[in-house]
């Protein structure tokens, strides 16, 4: 397969750039992508029996079933981030090794629906805490060592609308991957 058909399995709606943008409308757009972003994993996920759920998004990317269980797995760890940053002063934040993660028994013994529940109810969490922050709030920061730097909320919030597009989009494509 050529690089840039890769590229484009690997990065179905482009590598993250940060928008920079950071406006009122931005933000009701970014929340919203946060607000429907379960519903539409789910919906997707929906009719997938096993070989569906073990379909890959390209060769030697994750299959749907792990796409699935990482997106909870990551945005649990958002969410406390924006929790922490919220109640400290620049926090130093755990990095963890996503594929680690999606490598543990869990990961092939939860079934997805789990993770989609999770899901639903975290980002409802996540919406309300979203939509009761300030301007000032949207400063806040911490600190990734793994970065070596701190990133705002407004970053954070930026990412992880990426995020759930960028992921929803392996699903789809590894669901054509399943038709064709």
């Amino acid at each position: 397969m050529k690089k840039n058909a890769l590229e484009h399995l690997a990065y179905p709606v482009g590598r993250f750039t940060p928008q920079g943008d950071y406006s009122d409308e931005k933000r009701a757009e970014w929340v919203q992508t946060l607000a429907i972003f379960p519903a539409q994993l789910a919906t997707e996920v929906a009719t997938l029996d096993a070989e569906g759920l073990n379909q890959q998004y390209r060769p030697g990317g994750w299959n749907i079933r792990q796409v699935v269980h990482h997106c909870a797995d990551s945005h649990l760890n958002a969410y406390i981030r924006f929790k922490l940053a919220l109640t400290e002063d620049n926090p130093t934040v755990k990095p963890y090794d996503e594929a680690a993660w999606a490598a543990l028994p869990d990961t092939d013994s939860t079934p997805v629906y789990a993770s989609l529940e999770l899901l639903r109810y975290l980002h409802q969490r996540w919406v309300v805490l979203l939509n009761n922050m300030s301007e000032a709030d949207f400063h806040r920061t911490y600190y990734h060592p793994e970065h070596e730097a701190s990133f705002t909320l407004w970053g954070a919030l930026d990412t992880y609308q990426w995020h759930c597009r960028h992921h929803l989009a392996h699903v789809l494509l590894a669901i054509a991957n399943t038709k064709a």
